[in-house]
């Protein structure tokens, strides 16, 4: 099992961040500070590798990403266990605000009902650079109230996002846009991932590929 510190204070390089099988803190000192993101390798094969894409079949690695405003982060394993994952990879905060992104986001929360019908929890994964990305979050999500079983999360530094092979690494770039829906045992039985801004999946797409109970 392989964890990952990410500090909001200070900025570590790679070899720091993804050294698999062993914990590693960050340079800051400051524990209390730090946010968990799990990427753990327990999970039975065929499980994608660490920066590869997942793909439709493949099992995913577990993480744990801070969710703004609340306590305790979102961790995915625990989310499963109350029924199937769709994760969202939006671009986050690419030096402003995406507005394809804040469109998304309303189409899936227009169908929070169906959602929660089919049983599964929503997991909408903000990146960006650490710095202010909190205060970044925030704005996006400014009068914006989530329902039951919709998750906010951000992921300072890219780390999660590098993990899973979805970082949009040019100028004015976080991520690609992304859609995952994942099943119980943490198998991908759906997955897009876009390479332009727009071309995301749309509500009902997902909710076609969220296993029946």
């Amino acid at each position: 099992m392989s964890f990952v510190y990410v500090s909001r204070s200070s900025r570590l390089d790679r070899s720091e961040l993804l050294d698999a099988g062993r914990l590693r803190r960050p340079r800051t000192g400051w524990l209390a500070s730090a946010i968990a993101l799990m990427l753990t390798a327990a999970l039975p094969w065929p499980a994608f590798a660490m920066s590869d894409p997942p793909t439709v079949g493949s099992q995913v690695s577990d993480f744990e990403l801070p969710a703004p405003g609340q306590d305790v982060p979102i961790k995915l394993s625990e989310q499963l266990k109350k029924g199937p994952v769709v994760l969202v990879v939006l671009r986050g905060f690419p030096g402003y605000q995406c507005p394809l992104c804040s469109r998304q986001i309303g189409q899936y929360l227009r169908q929070a009902e169906a959602f929660a019908k089919a049983g599964a929890q929503v997991i909408l994964v903000y990146p960006g650079p650490a710095d202010e990305l909190e205060t970044r979050a925030a704005e996006f999500m400014k009068g914006t109230t989530l329902p039951e079983g919709f998750h906010f999360v951000i992921d300072p530094g890219y780390v999660f996002t590098e993990a899973y092979g979805l970082r949009w690494d040019a100028p004015m770039e976080t991520a690609y846009p992304s859609t995952f829906v994942i099943d119980q045992e943490s198998n991908v039985v759906f997955a897009k991932i876009s390479r332009t801004h727009g071309d995301r999946t749309t509500p009902d797409q997902v909710l076609e590929a969220i296993p029946t109970r």
